[in-house]
């Protein structure tokens, strides 16, 4: 429901171009509101972000421009961290909960809309951590003096991860130990180490060595982190870890079999700790490991493998005892027919030689025994049939059965059985028929299966024949170089009978395809081959997807749907509806010219015209379609948030005003802008107040601006803005406006959120950045940046270099304030570096009973090369403006700087110091950065 509220005004300001321009590009700054343990700058002007590992991390990126720039936040590497993190953050504020060192690096923040270049600011994020610290201890003895005696010396090495890098504490007892304390002690960090590491050096061992030794280890607290130890006690017994094993270092086992292996500690203090493991892949499933024993029930030839029994103390090097466990199995029995290799022949022929060979996948590989039998006989050895072992042209471990001179005899059946003796693992075999008709193989593709063509998301099937006898399997490969892998993931792939199956293919499948024919379970000679072309289609895919398209009434549009890729790569037909109705086809084209393209030509856009038009391609496999929004209505306003102090309290009220401020998007693609339907409506509320505005021309980036008066404090509101051409109603835009209780001026603008210059003063205050600082100012006193550290930031400062004097003063005046609270609180920023300061001063003037100005905070000398805050609390009884008063001081080394003055109601934080002692913050605690919304 939409009521007309009296009580809200509203006041039009006319609609001419504001003087700053209404598209401007993009700046940002970063600002952090985490739990930080320090930002600093470092030795080359580098932002950086300290923050405990486990803290959240906040980042936010400020921004101005118009259009609203978008923002996007992206990663580089920091130590132990990936190159590039991949998923970018499109928001104003970055958040990492439970923040990790690998986290740690360099952020960067990308503020675009498309006026000039983007903005990109940085900021390096440091993050501390302290690990726990590791001792190990190595003993050495060596001789001296010829024999007669030796000397023990013992090592304690001490190791931490750390960032910052850790300081070490050595102690005996509760007695802190030194580099050279005596004779008997050294302590030296030694060279290429991993991480952090001291080593304390006992030489010598006397009997007051054997004792409690404690490494402390200390980031100094930073972020809080506190200090962390390690103790070890050194005895005349301490002695690395040793052990021996139970079994045989190789275990050869029958499956189904229980195994068990004990590690037993032979030495060893303190007493060393075990654990078994598995290479590959962690221990079988069932497998336990208990009390340094290990069992694995009813052993399969999957648990084959190395176990490894390990003993640490954390004296000298740990001890490792390995089991190669080999669990008996035999798999893959193939065959191989070589013909006479001497005479390069590939077809069996009499008089030539002949081999067959016979080879299983066996373990223990060499415990396979082979027999050979013809015609269910055992073959016996003569001058011309040889059986060996072990061919250098063969697998390992391979029986190969050699024929001299065949003859007609000798044409068979031969049989090779694989065997394990004495194991109850069951027996392979292979089986070989050699006769007249055994001949290589030949391999083809089936007439009219040369080029398979199927639709994506069906089951594909690539078929080539082999001839011979035997017939050997198939195997399958890619012939394209970029797609070397079989859909299977597979370089090659076997199929028995020549058919490679595929499921639900895509359009990266397509492509030609290679069988050849395996040199094993048939002859021995070069691969025969042939290729299969596998043809995917694919439905198109068009652009655009969806356009908005606008134009004044009455003029022509053209509209048109491009065909980007398909399979088949061709416009089959193509349908044009409009509002779903079906539209007349348009003009053929010829088919010779094979368009990419539909087009729709509309003479002129009316109300009528104006709707949803659709255009349909299809190629045979399937469709796609071009959405198109044809309309004459206006594009929708572009709200401006960048307004200085866009919110205004009125004296004694409880309401409050807002400068509203937009562009309009495009104003020349439609007709002429009429007026503006403005509707607001308080947050929580259905009532809304709605004026139209009228509006002369609008020109494309002129800035419009509307005040809103008379809302109530704190109320939030949603503004709507809709605009409208003689079409009718365009598109709306919205925002929520806040009601804020102070606001920061970082004097960003050259409107200097309404401070002026004192004319009574005897000069003026400057406003500059690191960019517009004059080259040739005085050394050694003010600021380098703003307070942010970005060179793009402004602040206001005095200049006292000559022909300013002793005593003269400059004053910077704020706008006029309605007192509506008993109590304010004034924080800002000062900067006052150079041995000349003078001071810097902070005046109330009241209002109430003409212009009365009180002292309210003082400072003055040199307070160093920072920045620092105060926060002076005031309590006006009447409207009251107030001044920041600079006083040079005894020479020109003595300019004195302010940012980031904030105005709020209620009292200051509590912790107040003596601002001649400074005002607490020299890069360490966080400023406040946040503007008003």
């Amino acid at each position: 429901m939409t009521v007309l509220l009296h009580c809200l005004l509203f006041l039009v300001v006319s609609p001419a171009p504001i003087q700053q321009p209404a598209q401007t590009p993009a700046q940002a700054q970063i600002v952090h509101a985490g739990q930080a343990c320090v930002v600093k700058e470092d030795n080359i002007s580098e932002r950086v972000y300290t923050i405990r590992e486990g803290d959240t991390l906040m980042l936010q990126c400020l921004v101005t421009g118009h259009p609203r720039p978008q923002v996007r936040w992206t990663k580089t590497a920091g130590s132990a961290s990936d190159k590039f993190q991949e998923t970018s953050v499109f928001n104003e504020t970055l958040r990492i909960e439970r923040i990790a060192r690998t986290q740690g690096g360099r952020y960067y923040c990308k503020a675009e809309n498309g006026v000039g270049v983007p903005a990109i600011k940085s900021i390096r994020v440091d993050v501390q951590y302290l690990d726990e610290p590791v001792l190990t201890v190595h003993q050495t003895v060596s001789d001296v003096r010829g024999n007669f005696y030796q000397e023990k010396t013992v090592f304690l090495r001490c190791t931490v991860n750390s960032n910052p890098p850790a300081r070490f504490i050595w102690k005996r007892g509760s007695d802190t130990l030194s580099h050279s304390q005596d004779n008997g002690v050294d302590i030296y960090e030694p060279l290429y180490t991993q991480g952090e590491t001291k080593v304390l050096k006992l030489k010598n061992l006397r009997p007051q060595d054997y004792a409690s030794y404690t490494c402390q280890v200390s980031v100094r607290n930073v972020c809080g982190i506190p200090d962390k130890a390690i103790t070890f006690r050194l005895t005349n017994t301490t002695a690395p870890p040793a052990l021996k094993l139970s079994v045989n270092e190789t275990l050869v086992v029958n499956p189904g079999e229980n195994v068990t292996v004990q590690c037993l500690l032979t030495g060893g203090d303190p007493l060393p700790q075990l654990q078994w493991s598995h290479g590959p892949g962690p221990l079988p499933l069932g497998a336990l490991a208990q009390s340094g024993t290990l069992s694995i029930p009813s052993v399969q030839a999957r648990d084959s493998g190395y176990y490894n029994c390990t003993a640490t103390n954390n004296v000298g090097n740990p001890a490792k005892k390995t089991v190669n466990l080999l669990v008996r199995s035999m798999k893959n029995a193939t065959f191989q027919i070589t013909p006479d290799v001497i005479k390069e022949s590939e077809n069996i022929q009499l008089g030539q030689d002949l081999k067959l060979s016979c080879h299983v996948d066996a373990v223990p590989q060499e415990k396979v025994t082979y027999q050979w039998f013809k015609n269910g006989k055992p073959a016996r050895m003569s001058k011309r049939l040889l059986v060996t072992r072990n061919d250098p042209e063969l697998p390992a471990v391979t029986s190969s059965l050699e024929l001299i001179d065949l003859h007609f005899s000798d044409y068979g059946t031969y049989l090779c059985v694989a065997s394990f003796p004495g194991a109850p693992v069951p027996d392979l075999s292979v089986e070989v028929n050699i006769s007249s008709e055994t001949v290589p193989p030949t391999i083809s593709v089936p007439k009219g299966r040369a080029v398979v063509t199927v639709r994506e998301g069906s089951p594909a099937e690539l078929q080539c024949e082999v001839r011979g006898k035997p017939r050997p399997p198939v195997l399958w490969s890619r012939v394209d170089k970029e797609a070397a892998m079989l859909p299977s993931g597979l370089p090659l792939e076997e199929t028995p009978d020549g058919k490679l199956r595929l499921e639900h293919v895509s359009r990266d499948m397509s492509g030609t395809y290679r069988c050849q024919t395996a040199r094993y379970n048939g002859f021995n000679v070069r691969p025969r081959e042939a290729q299969v072309q596998l043809n995917v289609q694919f439905p198109p895919e068009v652009e655009p997807s969806s356009q908005d398209v606008r134009q004044a009434l009455g003029r022509p549009v053209l509209l048109r749907c491009s065909l980007l890729r398909g399979s088949p790569q061709r416009i089959a037909a193509a349908v044009w509806r409009f509002k779903g109705q079906l539209l007349p086809p348009p003009p053929a084209v010829p088919a010779a010219e094979a368009p990419d393209h539909s087009e729709l030509r509309l003479d002129a856009v009316t109300r009528d015209s104006s709707g949803s038009y659709e255009c349909s391609i299809s190629n045979d496999v399937g469709s796609a379609t071009c959405l198109f929004q044809v309309s004459a209505k206006a594009y929708s306003p572009e709200f401006y948030f960048d307004t200085p102090n866009p919110t205004r309290s009125h004296k004694l009220s409880k309401n409050y005003s807002y400068v509203l401020q937009w562009t309009q998007r495009e104003p020349d693609a439609v007709d002429p802008l009429l007026n503006y339907r403005l509707s607001v409506r308080q947050l929580n509320q259905h009532s809304a107040m709605v004026k139209a505005i009228p509006v002369r021309r609008v020109e494309k980036g002129q800035l419009l601006e509307y005040v809103l008066t008379d809302l109530r404090v704190p109320h939030s509101y949603e503004v709507r803005l809709t605009p409208y051409t003689t079409f009718g109603a365009g598109d709306m835009a919205s925002r929520i406006i806040h009601y804020t209780e102070h606001n920061t001026c970082h004097f960003e603008d050259e409107k200097i959120c309404g401070y002026t210059q004192d004319l009574t003063d005897n000069f003026d205050w400057t406003r500059q950045n690191a960019l517009t600082q004059n080259p040739k100012r005085s050394p050694n006193t003010g600021p380098p940046t703003d307070i942010s550290g970005t060179p793009e930031g402004y602040y206001m400062f005095i200049e006292t270099s000559r022909p300013r004097e002793l005593g003269d003063r400059a004053r910077l005046v704020s706008p006029l304030y309605n007192a509506s609270a008993k109590f304010y609180c004034v924080s800002f920023f000062y900067h006052m570096y150079g041995k000349h300061i003078g001071s810097l001063n902070l005046l109330v003037r009241s209002r109430n009973k003409g212009a009365l100005d009180t002292h309210a905070w003082s400072l003055s000398g040199n307070k160093g090369n920072v920045w620092q805050q105060a926060h002076v609390p005031i309590n006006p009884s009447g409207p009251f403006q107030i001044i920041f008063e600079g006083v040079r001081g005894s020479g020109y080394l003595g300019d004195i700087a302010i940012d980031d003055v904030t105005l709020k109601k209620g009292e200051c934080p509590r912790k107040q110091m003596d601002p001649n002692k400074g005002a607490g913050w020299g890069g360490r605690e966080e400023p406040n950065l946040w503007g008003a919304a």
